[in-house]
Order: C-alpha cells, then sequence, then structure tokens
C-alpha cells in the first residue's frame, strides 16, 4: 500500500469514529474517551522531551490523574459542561501560552532544555485542550465540530495557496513547507467559511442581533483561531524538529502519532471554548 493509500485508509477509518463518538456519546463518555486520546498524546510529548520516568509520571500521570478526578467529581454534571473554575483555568493559562509564550519560543527557536518548563507546557496545552473539548461538546457537537473546521480549513486551504503561489518561508529553521502565502490563503478561506456562518449564530446559542459589527467580530476570532492553530502546527513542529524526529509517534499509520494529528487542535480549541462560556447561552 503506498504512503497515500495508507494516510487515506486511516483516514477513511478514524474520521466517522471520531464523528460518531462527537455526536453519539454523551458528555461523561465523551470526557473519558477524549482524555484517553490526550494521555497518548501527552505520552508523545514527553517521548518528544525525552523525559525520564519520572518526567513522565508527573505529566502522563498526573494528566491522568487529575482528569480522572475531574471526571469523577464532575460526573453528569458535565451534561452542562464544566464548573465555571476549571474552564476559566485550564483554557485561560492554555490561551496565554499560544498567545504569549508559544510564538516568541517558536520563532526565536528558543533552546527546550528544561524538563521542568516542557512538562508544564503539555500539562498546560493538553489539559486545557481536554477541557475545552468536553466543554465544547457538552454545549453542542456542532460547536466542536465548526471550530475544528476552522483548522482544517486554514491548514487545508494553507497547502494548496502554499503549493501554488508560496514564495516566502513562514519559519525556515522550524517548519520549511510552511509560507506566508499559504497561511493567508488559510485566513481568506476561513473568513469566507465564518462568513457562511453567521446566518446560524442564533441556532448555536448566541443571543444578541446578527449585526454587520457582531459578524465582523466573528470573522475576527476565527481567523484568530486559524492564526493559533498555526502556532500550535509550527510549535510541535519545532518540537519535533529539536528531538530529531519526523512524527511525534506511528498510532495512526500514514499520519504518524496523535499529537501531529491534533497539534493545531490544541491551540484553537481553548479560545473557543472561552467564547463560547461568555458570548453563547447554555
Amino acid at each position: 500500500m503506498t504512503p497515500l493509500a495508507t494516510r487515506v485508509a486511516t483516514a477513511a477509518v478514524l474520521v466517522p469514529c471520531v464523528l460518531a463518538a462527537l455526536f453519539l456519546l454523551p458528555p461523561v463518555l465523551w470526557a473519558a474517551a477524549t482524555l484517553v486520546a490526550v494521555l497518548i498524546a501527552a505520552h508523545e510529548w514527553a517521548r518528544l522531551a525525552a523525559f525520564g520516568r519520572a518526567g513522565w509520571l508527573l505529566l502522563v500521570g498526573g494528566l491522568a490523574a487529575s482528569g480522572t478526578m475531574l471526571l469523577a467529581v464532575s460526573g453528569a454534571g458535565l451534561d452542562h459542561g464544566w464548573p465555571r473554575e476549571v474552564l476559566l483555568a485550564a483554557c485561560g493559562l492554555a490561551t496565554l501560552f499560544w498567545l504569549a509564550v508559544a510564538p516568541p519560543w517558536v520563532f526565536r527557536r528558543w533552546p527546550i532544555r528544561s524538563p521542568v518548563a516542557l512538562t508544564l507546557a503539555g500539562w498546560v496545552v493538553l489539559s486545557g485542550a481536554w477541557v475545552a473539548l468536553v466543554e465544547l461538546q457538552a454545549r453542542s457537537p456542532w460547536l466542536v465540530l465548526a471550530a475544528m473546521a476552522i483548522v482544517w480549513i486554514a491548514d487545508t486551504a494553507a497547502y494548496f495557496a502554499g503549493r501554488v503561489f508560496g514564495r516566502r518561508k513562514l519559519a525556515p529553521l522550524v517548519s520549511p513547507g510552511k509560507s506566508w502565502e499559504g497561511v493567508f490563503g488559510g485566513l481568506v478561506a476561513v473568513a469566507i467559511y465564518a462568513a457562511a456562518l453567521a446566518p446560524f449564530a442564533q441556532a448555536a446559542g448566541y443571543d444578541g442581533p446578527v449585526a454587520p459589527l457582531a459578524i465582523a467580530a466573528w470573522i475576527a476570532f476565527a481567523l484568530a483561531l486559524a492564526s493559533l492553530s498555526v502556532i500550535g502546527d509550527l510549535y510541535e513542529s519545532w518540537l519535533k524538529r529539536v528531538a530529531g524526529v519526523k512524527d511525534s509517534g506511528t498510532l495512526l499509520p500514514g499520519h504518524g502519532g496523535v499529537l501531529d494529528r491534533i497539534d493545531a487542535l490544541v491551540a484553537a480549541m481553548p479560545p473557543a471554548a472561552l467564547a463560547a462560556h461568555w458570548f453563547l447561552r447554555s
């Protein structure tokens, strides 16, 4: 089987499974399923960071213990999302990381030597993404899909725009295949997608008028999510480059590891969940 055929076959199995879980599982089971995926990603993170046993236990074991405790405490209450304090703490810290810490880490190519810093980064990034996915699905599976679509559209459009128009490299020493033209192409596609979704805002839980200013704010927010997804992708690329590996793992044939598939999503989901908390009715 060719690499492309392997990639397509894996996606043909994975995508229906994810969609079925997203739309059919109750929030507590969706939370358990996504926690498993996050723990696999944490294991891959620990591998990229070359953690010893102690570092692995702090990251993977700590996430497993805290996630299980949150599930046990929340239980059926997850039907209405997380307690406000959990959501704001986890997603707020993750959003702050992607806005203020990850960009200079990537573009200045900070050396990755501190196990403590990498453990904290892994905790913040992965716990924030998990809390966000659970919160959005509890509100509506369509919110998860809409947010994921921003990332997928940005990535796909950037790929094709980069192939046709790409001249100026975005971060040549981190991810040589990405170009500024590709990023701009992805943002244009996301703006079109966001504008097309605007008429459905009230169905999604927005109580305000769908006026031009609100539509412009929504498009700007979608563009911000798409931009953060690029940072997430670049950040994982930098981790892999420092580790000297092509993929974070081998669990998904043709795609690499779980972290390879969710690197852009983990950056976009926390601010999406915060926006849903602030602007959409429960």
